[in-house]
């Protein structure tokens, strides 16, 4: 009687086929998962940028704000001073203890820019596509609250 130590040629071949093949199968589902929780991170932040705002607008007229003001008015939210015009908050980066709507959503794994008069917050990590746009809001009109998130922004 053989003692048989180990396993055969074909038997190492036929394990290394299978991985390959649940490999070739599993890496294209893991890419699109990525693609999908981009997009729900976006789409999270896009419903945030939109609560804010509604909270600070909120709060303005709480306080008794003057709606008409471009500049001068702000509210206090989580202990930071959100800057508004004309009773949304502005569109403005943080700088030292006030801001705008970043100071407002204060939202980690994100990055807020401006440029003009959009304020951009692109997912850190992310394709520069995959964004929320924050335009403020002008004399008796809303802000303008922009979800890019798509499949082929976000890919």
């Amino acid at each position: 009687m053989r003692n048989q130590n180990g396993f055969t040629l074909i038997e190492l071949v036929v394990v290394i086929v299978i991985l390959g093949i649940l490999a070739a199968v599993a890496v294209p589902k893991f890419v699109d998962m990525q693609v999908d929780a981009r997009i729900s991170a976006v789409e999270g932040l896009y419903g945030a940028v939109q609560s804010a705002s509604a909270l600070a607008h909120a709060k303005a007229l709480v306080e008794g704000d003057d709606m008409s003001l471009a500049t001068g008015e702000t509210v206090s939210m989580e202990g930071a001073t959100v800057n508004l015009v004309y009773g949304y908050p502005s569109d403005e980066e943080v700088s030292g203890t006030t801001g705008g709507i970043e100071a407002a959503v204060n939202m980690d794994g994100f990055t807020y820019t401006l440029s003009g008069t959009t304020g951009t917050f692109t997912l850190d990590g992310g394709p520069t596509t995959c964004t929320v746009t924050y335009v403020e809001a002008a004399l008796g009109g809303v802000p303008t609250i922009t979800n890019n998130a798509s499949t082929t922004n976000c890919d």
